[in-house]
């Protein structure tokens, strides 16, 4: 995983720990034109090669030419698709290529305005304005004929591929903070189709893109913080105010029991069921509670299990009043009836809204738990929210049990679980 925790598993987990954020100050030229103070951008990922984890030499010479045709979201993909294929001990050779594929998810990407410059400085007339009868025969020559490469959303997918030989079934999804968890979804049903032995699943996303956060700006609830950055994300608490845009990617490899057991690789997890939903009220309105519920209603019921039976639940926290409230809703909707109420916790309040790449690092930090056999604290969960009647893992660790559910939502209500059992 790439996160504001760091660049790798060992990173976050430090972070985490420690009970440290990953949210820091606002670039202060953004500060001065957007209503916010914070932000959590990945800063330790410096989109060099050096970032990629070990690699081939002929892997890294291909990587090394392709960075020039990949946006900061291609390359933070790329990077986490070549760590956790490192991690599981996979190289080129090691797999038969075609019953070898990639599942991968992506927000929406966007050029950087520094794109257009140079063919915009071109077309501009004696008077400063610029002439549109000149950019086809004057500006469009000054863009990068390969410039729409760096921002296509199958790109992820489509270098991975081509870097570590995989032939096999190949998809690219693209549900912003949905899309992570269908695409580990997605590639655990590939292989019981028996259409593959190893799908390697993920996403890569950023909320921090300059046109993307004044998107957020305009449609959502940001996070007000004017003191401590570190305090700005606070799920479920009841004096949170808003979500803190950031960025990052994670990957894990998939892959068929005795498959995994013949190469004697280093199991997490199982995954049991996974699930999706989209539910709108009448006039289109987003319906994200009934979504959710939806979702964690079916994951349990693919994977034949009871509410009682899941050890914590990793929530979206998104941090902000309106998606705490209904997501807390759901939640009691599904496990409000258990003997013992179901705990929560939510690694967002370490790293905010990573876009798409954020349920894939969620889904990992509690395989980490699994892992360290201790589940951590929702960070700055400090008062109860009314509104939000959930069993919040609050200031201690807590047991993480024998399975947990991931859960995500978009601001549309497409929202999508994944339910993951310790292996025994």
């Amino acid at each position: 995983m790439i996160s504001p925790l760091g660049c790798s598993k060992e990173d976050a987990w430090e972070m985490i720990a420690a009970k440290r954020s990953g949210v820091g100050p606002l670039d202060p030229a953004l500060a001065k034109c957007l209503p916010m103070s914070c932000a959590a951008a990945a800063r330790q990922f410096q989109g060099t090669i050096e970032d990629f984890g070990p690699l081939q030499k002929d892997q890294k010479k291909a990587i090394r030419k392709g960075l020039k045709v990949m946006c900061r979201e291609c390359q933070m993909g790329v990077a986490v698709a070549q760590r956790a294929l490192a991690d599981a001990g996979l190289a080129p050779g090691d797999f038969d290529p075609e019953r070898t594929g990639i599942n991968f998810g992506t927000d929406y990407m966007l050029s950087v305005a520094e794109e257009f410059t140079e063919g915009i400085l071109e077309c501009l007339d004696e008077d400063g304005q610029f002439d549109f009868a000149l950019w086809p025969i004057q500006g469009m020559p000054k863009m990068s004929p390969l410039w729409l490469l760096k921002y296509l959303p199958n790109m992820p997918a489509s270098h991975i591929a081509i870097y570590n030989d995989l032939h096999g079934p190949n998809n690219s999804i693209t549900l912003r903070e949905a899309a992570a968890n269908l695409s580990v979804g997605e590639a655990f049903r590939v292989i019981l189709r028996d259409r593959a032995d190893i799908m390697l699943a993920g996403a890569t996303g950023s909320r921090l893109h300059l046109m993307k956060m004044i998107h957020a700006v305009q449609q959502e609830e940001l996070a007000t913080e004017q003191g401590d950055p570190a305090r700005a994300s606070r799920p479920f608490d009841r004096d949170r105010t808003g979500m803190v845009l950031g960025e990052g990617a994670g990957a894990v490899v998939l892959e068929e029991l005795s498959s995994a057991k013949a190469r004697d690789a280093n199991i997490y997890g199982e995954v049991v069921s996974s699930a999706s939903s989209s539910a709108l009220q009448p006039g289109l309105a987003a319906q994200r509670d009934l979504a959710m519920k939806n979702v964690l209603v079916t994951a349990l019921a693919n994977g034949d299990t009871s509410p009682d039976d899941i050890g914590h639940l990793h929530a979206h926290g998104l941090s902000t009043r309106t998606s705490d409230v209904e997501e807390a809703w759901a939640i009691n909707e599904v496990f409000g009836h258990r003997a013992k109420p179901v705990p929560v916790t939510a690694a967002k309040s370490y790293f905010g809204n990573l876009g798409a790449g954020s349920g894939v690092v969620e889904l990992a930090t509690s395989l980490m738990a699994f892992g360290h056999d201790r589940l951590f604290p929702i960070l700055n969960y400090e008062t109860p929210d009314p509104d939000c009647p959930i069993s919040a893992v609050a200031d201690g660790w807590s047991d993480p049990g024998t399975s947990f559910i991931n859960l995500s939502v978009t601001p549309q209500a497409q929202a999508s679980a994944v339910l993951v059992r310790r292996f025994q």
